[in-house]
């Protein structure tokens, strides 16, 4: 697996809508940025289940949807949407589960290939502060 230093980042694409948000964009302009950046050689995309509250991994699903070789999706768990697109943390094992799985859903993927806790200190707290673990969600 290569890695350039340089990926495509999906936090704006996520939209306004919710807590951390960049305000409104457009889905058509997001996905045309996306194929241009593949079109130059980029080949990683860093997306999160809390941008947009799901929001931004549907558009890089949608992005990514049909392409020949489709670049490595790297995505976070951990920062939990809530009715009012305020932002919760939690890294126990069967929301980091339930994370994935929504993930894997919206992306269109069968596979993450970077899975990353997102802001493990919350808000100043260490990363014990919430119960369970990556390691306990990952094993089945």
């Amino acid at each position: 697996m290569h890695i350039p230093r340089i990926g495509i980042g999906t936090w704006a694409i996520g939209g306004g809508k919710w807590e951390f948000g960049w305000g409104p964009q457009d889905d058509k302009d997001s996905i045309e940025a996306i194929h241009a950046g593949l079109v130059e050689g980029v080949n990683w995309i860093d997306t999160a289940a809390a941008y947009g509250l799901g929001h931004s991994e549907t558009i890089v699903g949608r992005a990514i949807k049909n392409l020949h070789a489709p670049p490595y999706g790297f995505t976070k768990c951990s920062l939990v949407g809530t009715m009012t697109a305020t932002i919760s943390h939690n890294l126990q094992a069967a929301s980091i589960r339930r994370e994935a799985e929504a993930s894997l859903k919206r992306l269109g993927v069968e596979r993450i290939d970077l899975y990353q806790i997102h802001w493990p200190d919350w808000k100043g707290q260490p990363e014990d502060a919430s119960p369970g673990s990556i390691e306990e969600a990952m094993l089945r």
